[in-house]
């Protein structure tokens, strides 16, 4: 028998894996140079990259800033770098709060204010009342957006769509206070009213009660409360109106209304009643077969010959209307994919437990259908905040809007790309911002369903 033994008696101590399979060499070799076609592109997309870059980096950051008109800037160019391929922000420092608020007064208690005008002494320069619908603005989000902000934080949310509209155009509070009121028997009726009224008289009654309210009732009773207490702010017109601040109040208003409309719309397509039925897919299908920009004409031009003689029907809100209907359309189609995508057993789980059509909807089916749907919801949305630059093609001064009037005055006539780059990264600011919560709240949600 052989002395040699074949089979080891002991362990061999780890050893460190090779230096080339590992960290950033590792993960080079694996994902960049895994092949003779990987190693190629790797190289010229390098290349690329830093041909792209080698321009663009020293036409950023060796620029000028501080200047009256690109003629300036130009000089202060070939003065510097002897040549003028470089960026002139000056334009951006001259305007931005223009691109930011549009005509907006900075002081809107103060009558003949504007952008430029400097305020009678003492007055604060602040607009701090779209700054302070954006604070609030961001309040209210924060419990429907993230589970561990206090609960108490939505009374904001509730009381945000009526405080916002009375920050931005002013006036009497008792105008958003009675809206309020409007909703508040809306809810109350559909609520309260099921136990002598049924479910769907309740519904009705609410719906006749509320319109009553708001085309006849509110008007006289918020008048009659701003001459007992007079609180409001100084109006300012929906004219000076634009920049951002107007992109933000159309993609906001636009997006917190259209989930709530395209989720009726969604189960509607899918009612057993035939007239709702055909309503909810009539419109679906109307709206997503017209292009946005035709419906902003019809807001625009069409719709006020719809209205009664001498009605002033604000732009801004023809506007929103128009975008939150489109918006409601896309929205119902992402939402009813995830209806259908849910096997049939949830539903004849609910009906199992005993859960009327709303209950199952609001407890089993339509949270299962959300999750699934919020990449085609954030995607909406996302693609809903970029549509607002084409309300400037019906004369609204949006960022794009004011860019064109910028590059119309004589002092910077002929500058293009410091305007177009940073209004793009005011955009991809929120848009990214956007995304990266919908990937957040994927992982959260595990909606991969692992």
């Amino acid at each position: 028998m052989s002395e040699h033994s074949f089979v080891r008696t002991e362990m061999l101590p780890e050893q460190a894996p090779p230096a080339t399979s590992i960290g950033a060499i590792g993960w080079a070799r694996e994902n960049l140079f895994s092949g003779w076609l990987n190693s190629t592109l790797t190289v010229l997309s390098i290349l690329f990259i830093y041909y792209v870059l080698s321009g663009v980096i020293p036409w950023t950051f060796q620029s000028v800033w501080n200047a009256g008109s690109l003629t300036e800037c130009r000089e202060i160019m070939n003065a510097t770098w002897g040549d003028t391929h470089h960026a002139c922000w000056a334009v951006i420092k001259d305007r931005w709060l223009q691109l930011l608020y549009g005509f907006y007064p900075p002081y809107p208690a103060y009558p003949n204010a504007t952008v430029s005008a400097p305020p009678p002494e003492g007055w604060l320069p602040s607009y701090f009342r779209p700054n302070l619908a954006l604070i609030l603005l961001f309040v209210a989000l924060a419990p429907v957006l993230f589970g561990r902000v206090p609960r108490q934080l939505l009374v904001v949310t509730a009381a945000y769509p009526f405080l916002m509209p009375w920050l931005l155009w002013g006036g009497t509070i008792w105008v958003p206070v009675m809206a309020a009121v409007g909703f508040a028997l809306l809810f109350g009726i559909a609520k309260y009213g099921q136990s002598t009224l049924g479910a769907l008289g309740s519904i009705i009654a609410a719906a006749v009660v509320a319109i009553v309210w708001w085309m006849f009732l509110s008007g006289p009773v918020a008048g009659l409360f701003a001459d007992i207490i007079p609180i409001s702010l100084p109006a300012v017109e929906s004219r000076a109106f634009g920049g951002f601040m107007l992109s933000i109040l159309i993609g906001v208003v636009a997006i917190g209304i259209s989930l709530p409309i395209g989720i009726v719309l969604a189960l509607g397509r899918q009612s057993d009643l035939m007239i709702v039925k055909t309503l909810c897919v009539g419109f679906i299908e109307f709206i997503r077969g017209v292009p946005l920009i035709t419906l902003l004409f019809v807001a625009s031009v069409l719709l006020n010959y719809f209205m009664p003689p001498g009605t002033n029907f604000d732009i801004i809100m023809r506007v929103m209307i128009m975008v939150t209907l489109f918006a409601s359309a896309y929205m119902a189609e992402v939402i009813r994919g995830g209806l259908a995508a849910l096997p049939k057993g949830q539903y004849e789980g609910a009906d199992s437990l005993g859960l009327n059509y709303w209950q199952a909807q609001r407890l089993i089916i339509m949270p299962q259908a959300l999750k699934i749907s919020i990449p085609g919801i954030v995607s909406t949305f996302i693609g809903v905040f970029k549509d607002t630059t084409l309300v400037s093609i019906i004369g609204l001064l949006d960022p794009i809007g004011l860019s064109q009037s910028i590059r119309a005055n004589q002092e910077w006539n002929g500058i293009y790309w410091e305007l177009f780059a940073f209004i793009a990264l005011l955009f991809f600011i929120c848009c990214f911002g956007m995304s990266r919560y919908s990937m957040w709240l994927e992982r959260k949600l595990q909606t991969g369903h692992r």
